[in-house]
């Protein structure tokens, strides 16, 4: 590539892989696929293997578990409701959600779940978007009795016991008051999730199936679904969570007979994606590109201006700053960008090498995706190490440094 003004340096392009190599041989890091594209150059590295101890190599193909990573991308569905006006950003959702009508709302986020008050106003499309509509995984409040009762009623993931099919899932959800008014709080997860329920049964058809036709299609994302068909099995990696003390390599999904080996129950669009690299690539793409994707048009521009620009006030994003700057290294900078859109976050200030207005987010299971309008630049890193240990966090911080040092001119 050389020396242009659109590109990556070659200089910078071999840091980027003798640091990306590093992490690999350091013994922490069994594999990674790492896509970097900038105007029209797109450039690719596929070091380690698929299983800790060896196996196959890891490959551009490779089909990844993407973990949060799924929110930026699954919100596509809801924008297209949006574009054509089946939906409406201030439109009540008990329609489509009965089970939601008439909340409660704890007079404390530590109350106890009968000490409510009535919610000030229903929960509304925007809300649910943005998700502030009230109730989420908060890492604060764990051990408080409603996030006690988020994780009893198994409506989220990584828990051994599977999310129920969507109207057992709504069902549970209905039962539980709001930890906040409507509105009032950023909160993570259980948000992202019912925007797919919400997606479900404005449409008649089921997530997956809206997603396909409407995005992935379109896009040619045609490994982009929630689960990997048994003929492509070998092309998943075993999903690792090392023991936090000792570092020790456990498994904590197996392609053949795992989590992502069938059909779910619940297609989770907060965090249920498997995707590749070059998938994901054309999502980014399509959204630096204000919506389209070669002459296609997918998303309106708007749409995609709301998903990538900030949504939150100061105070709905308190919480989640406090988190990010007292748990940092527990976040590892997760959050500390400032802002959140729709599906995803949005750099509002400068802490690090990348500047205002990237967007993207992480996942817990080594998956990292981030577009930059500024320098029309995608990066996406992708390996199987869960966040038990920091050793993934290390390589993104890495991979990021390094590929904006990487850009020439």
């Amino acid at each position: 590539m050389g020396h242009n003004n659109d590109g990556f340096s070659a200089v910078g392009l071999r840091r980027l892989r003798e640091v990306l190599a590093r992490h690999v041989e350091s013994g922490k890091i069994p594999g990674v696929v790492a896509l970097v594209s900038r105007g029209g150059h797109t450039h690719v590295e596929a070091l380690g293997t698929m299983q800790h101890d060896g196996g196959a190599p890891m490959r551009r193909d490779t089909i990844f578990r993407m973990a949060s990573t799924s929110k930026p991308v699954s919100i596509a569905a809801a924008m297209v409701l949006l574009d054509e006006c089946r939906l409406r950003l201030d439109d009540v959702v008990d329609p489509w959600l009965p089970e939601l009508a008439d909340r409660r709302v704890l007079t404390r986020p530590d109350a106890e779940l009968d000490d409510t008050v009535p919610a000030r106003r229903p929960i509304t499309v925007r809300d649910v978007l943005t998700c502030t509509f009230g109730l989420g995984l908060d890492f604060t409040s764990l051990g408080k009795p409603i996030m006690n009762a988020v994780f009893e009623q198994g409506l989220t993931p990584n828990l051994p016991v599977e999310v129920p099919e969507p109207d057992e899932w709504m069902r549970r959800l209905g039962t539980l008051p709001l930890q906040y008014q409507p509105g009032e709080q950023w909160q993570y997860q259980i948000g992202s999730d019912l925007v797919g329920v919400l997606v479900s049964r404005v449409t008649g058809q089921s997530f997956e199936e809206f997603l396909r036709e409407r995005i992935f299609e379109p896009l040619g994302m045609k490994d982009t679904g929630f689960h990997v068909p048994a003929d492509q099995l070998d092309r998943l990696p075993t999903l690792y969570a090392p023991d936090p003390a000792t570092g020790e390599f456990l498994a904590w999904d197996e392609p053949k007979n795992g989590r992502w080996s069938t059909p779910p129950a619940f297609q989770g669009g907060g965090g249920g994606l498997v995707s590749t690299a070059d998938d994901y690539h054309a999502y980014f793409q399509m959204l630096l590109n204000g919506g389209t994707h070669q002459g296609k048009r997918i998303l309106s521009r708007p749409a995609v201006e709301l998903m990538t620009t900030n949504r939150l006030t100061p105070e709905q994003n308190a919480a989640r700053t406090a988190l990010a700057v007292n748990n940092v290294h527990i976040s590892f900078g997760q959050g500390q960008q400032g802002g959140w859109g729709m599906g995803m976050a949005v750099r509002t200030y400068r802490g690090d090498y990348a500047p205002i207005g990237q967007f993207g987010w992480d996942g817990g299971s080594g998956t990292s995706a981030y577009a930059d309008p500024a320098n029309q630049l995608t990066g996406i890193l992708l390996c199987q190490l869960g966040y038990s240990v920091p050793s993934p966090a290390h390589l993104m911080n890495d991979f990021w440094t390094t590929l904006y040092q990487a850009i020439d001119a």
